[in-house]
């Protein structure tokens, strides 16, 4: 069988309150969904990042009709080898242009459709596919704050949510007011993270995570540019009272490999559509558990993107593994991948592939663009 049509669909949801984060707001939920069907009429699908920025969701389906669908026309439908093929035949092209980002993404969308088509194939799900012998993840609430967030939490954990992550990197009062109200909320033993979006100078790290550190974080992400040195990361890591976990701003297994070696990181979180898809990830998540680390890895996104992180985790995870569900309103992820939780772990069932179908006669109103 070989690869015979690549579709891209681009969606977006608007939101009556914006997510915010350190570094900005999202004031609408954008999406693009990939679709690969192979000869024999069996797809898959996967998702593309395309949180930021909002407007490149566009960009990034338009780079998918005029480089990336050429180049997999007749191509055999085997993830790792179409991963290592797209990876040789646009990396110069991904230097000339100065996106070397979004060419990743893009490459590791196609991946997850072709495990989620290789799955479909055998009958199975993906996850028994990965090796995983139960279907059962644990998972956290993300994307708390910086408003009304012990409201947020507890409504959350009346769903059957049990960890919770917290944004940071508002401002020290805003920050230890909040994690000290959720810690008081929701009792010593609940697992809080909490995550800087690379908001704090090298220099002023250690302070800003000193003050946080009274409330017991489960872990600080990423509170220096990811693009720091090692010797930085490392530094912090040795002083911090809380454990570093970093992971989804990081590109290619030699990257990875020297940031769990040597960065300090005790959660490593890479992200299945910014760099990877399964087959890139799979091989992130065997070295952290050769070095005893736990691989929690990030989405804050759409449904597709979701289910393919889910089945990772439940294929080639630990029993120290969560995944990432973003607790705030996203119709793109809601309305195309409804989880139901039971004290802190979701349920993959038996569905061959990542068990996903987006129903675009229900989202219609919000496609903005399909090639």
């Amino acid at each position: 069988m070989v690869i015979d049509r690549v579709e891209c669909f681009v969606l977006r949801a608007p939101l009556a309150v914006p997510v915010k984060v350190a570094f900005g707001a999202m004031t609408n939920r954008p999406a693009v969904f990939l679709r690969v069907t192979a000869s024999d009429g069996v797809w898959g699908w996967g998702e593309v990042f395309s949180n930021f920025p909002q407007v490149g969701a566009e960009h990034r389906a338009r780079l998918v009709q005029s480089i990336f669908a050429p180049l997999l026309a007749g191509a055999p439908c085997e993830p790792e080898d179409t991963w290592a093929m797209l990876g040789r035949r646009t990396r110069s092209l991904a230097i000339q242009c100065g996106e070397p980002g979004p060419f990743a993404q893009i490459t590791a969308a196609i991946d997850q459709a072709l495990w989620d088509m290789r799955a479909r194939h055998a009958g199975v799900p993906l996850w028994r596919l990965l090796g995983g012998r139960s279907d059962r993840v644990k998972v956290y609430a993300s994307g708390l704050g910086p408003n009304d967030v012990v409201d947020y939490a507890l409504r959350k954990r009346d769903e059957g949510f049990r960890a919770f992550k917290l944004k940071v990197g508002f401002g020290p009062e805003r920050d230890v007011g909040n994690l000290r109200s959720m810690r008081a909320a929701l009792g010593d033993e609940t697992p809080i993270m909490t995550d800087a979006n690379q908001a704090w100078d090298a220099a002023f790290a250690l302070e800003r995570i000193r003050e946080l550190a009274e409330f017991e974080p489960f872990w600080i992400e990423e509170p220096i540019a990811a693009d720091e040195p090692l010797a930085a990361w490392a530094d912090l890591a040795a002083a911090s009272p809380v454990p570093l976990a970093a992971g989804e701003n990081i590109r290619g297994l030699a990257d990875f490999e020297d940031a769990m070696g040597h960065g300090g990181l005790r959660f490593v979180q890479p992200d299945v559509g910014k760099w990877g898809g399964i087959t890139g990830c799979r091989e992130v998540f065997a070295r952290a558990a050769q070095l005893g680390l736990a691989a929690c890895p990030h989405w804050l996104a759409g449904g597709v993107g979701l289910a393919a992180t889910l089945h990772l985790v439940a294929g080639c995870g630990t029993a120290a593994s969560y995944a990432e569900v973003d607790a705030n309103p996203n119709p793109l992820r809601e309305g195309v991948y409804p989880l139901s939780l039971d004290e802190g772990f979701v349920s993959l069932g038996d569905a061959p592939g990542i068990g996903v179908e987006p129903d675009f006669a229900a989202l219609q109103r919000l496609v903005v663009l399909a090639v």
